[in-house]
């Protein structure tokens, strides 16, 4: 069986949203196990893996932290049409590496007691993007703006409070909640209601067109496994 399995194992180039890098680690171990075929992951912003593609990056499968990029990308013939799909709804947090630093209603926000705040870049990251309208349904974003600390990424975003470089700072809920474990520090997590639904969907790139280990992965995406590691992240579905 094994020796049959990678005969036809491939390998699939895979650009992923930061936010979901653990997630897919996990999904990834299951997926060669039960196909025998292997990805080859770059995590990092949607927003640059989008200029990487139409740049000509070889990439099979695009993995974004947002619906916008995939359709985008189909629409300029970069990706196959009908191949796209949401594989997860993401959550955002308010995340402090300091335990009782952030409250639960997230009114840290207005209190001043703090130098800096983190957030991934807008214009490249849908979390960003869902940091800065959080802000701006608070009435914050002009008190705020000059604390802000933009990262190139959420995986950089969450790099600067880990460490100490930011007291708080927006990050995704799939980065801070290990499964089965508690969240360390303090946290708020953020009401939907204050930012527009993040909708993450995959797409099979051009580049992934003929290969089936590519085509197996997304299917492979909407398995009951598949979705039971997604949840158990944190995020909706």
């Amino acid at each position: 069986m094994a020796a049959a399995l990678s005969a036809h194992a491939g390998e699939v180039a895979v650009a992923v949203a930061a936010n979901f890098a653990g997630p897919l680690a996990r999904i990834a171990e299951d997926f060669t196990a039960a196909t025998g075929h292997t990805l080859k992951v770059s995590a990092g912003a949607t927003g640059k893996f989008y200029a990487q593609i139409v740049a000509g990056a070889p990439f099979d499968v695009l993995f974004a932290a947002d619906d916008e990029t995939p359709n985008k990308l189909i629409a300029e013939g970069h990706a196959v049409a009908g191949s796209n799909f949401t594989y997860a709804i993401g959550r955002l947090v308010l995340w402090s590496a300091q335990p009782g630093f952030v409250d639960e209603q997230g009114a840290v926000l207005a209190s001043g007691k703090f130098a800096h705040l983190a957030i991934a870049n807008p214009k490249l990251a849908p979390y960003g993007q869902a940091g800065m309208e959080v802000l701006k349904a608070r009435g914050l974003a002009d008190a705020v703006t000059p604390k802000l600390v933009t990262a190139e990424s959420i995986s950089q975003a969450y790099q600067f409070v880990a460490t100490g470089n930011a007291e708080l700072g927006f990050v995704a809920l799939s980065q801070v909640a290990t499964p089965g474990k508690p969240i360390t520090g303090s946290y708020w997590l953020v009401p939907p209601s204050l930012y527009g639904e993040i909708r993450q969907d995959a797409v099979l790139l051009k580049f992934g067109e003929r290969k089936p280990a590519a085509a197996a992965l997304l299917a492979y995406l909407k398995s009951a496994p598949a979705k039971a590691v997604i949840q158990s992240y944190g995020y909706g579905h």
